[in-house]
């Protein structure tokens, strides 16, 4: 079976301890947590967790099974496979050298990315696509000189729910 990105989607009790002991089953297995993003819902009480793992679709399986089996999980989503949206959002600070000052004003122009923050040395750009615009818009501005960058990972919303 053919190993790839799963986009898995966990509803759980707010609760001390909860994203630890998901990163205990994932990790005690060996499998690799690619990114994650966590926050509360409209209640409280209740958190969504998003994250990505690679694996083969037994894999994903057993995943999905245990994670379930854990007392504060509410429910567990793979979606990979089913109609969903993806996003993620980076932040990159660029340096303004004389040098590619003007090369980086056309390209914040002509990929319409957000400028955040700007000043003599620096401008910072947010950016949030699917994940092959982020990957292309990164390859953009490696040429330009990319001071630092933070970026969230992906995060997905079921279509159908």
């Amino acid at each position: 079976m053919e190993k790839k990105e799963h986009i898995i989607s966990i509803l759980v009790y707010n609760k001390p301890d909860v994203l630890a002991r998901i990163a205990g089953v994932l990790g005690g297995k060996g499998y690799n947590i690619e990114s994650l993003c966590v926050n509360t819902t409209t209640q409280y009480e209740i958190s969504k967790i998003v994250m990505t793992t690679v694996g083969t679709q037994d894999i994903i399986t057993r995943i999905e099974n245990q994670l379930q089996r854990l007392v504060d999980v509410i429910q567990v989503d793979d979606l990979t496979n089913v109609e969903s949206i993806h996003r993620e959002l980076i932040m990159v600070r660029l340096n303004l050298t004389p040098d590619k000052k003007e090369q980086i004003k056309k390209a914040v122009d002509i990929n319409k990315w957000k400028v955040i923050a700007l000043a003599d040395t620096y401008i910072i750009l947010e950016i949030t696509g699917d994940q092959s615009q982020i990957d292309f818009a990164l390859a953009r501005m490696e040429p330009l000189g990319i001071a630092d960058i933070t970026r969230t990972g992906i995060i997905a919303l079921n279509l159908e729910n």
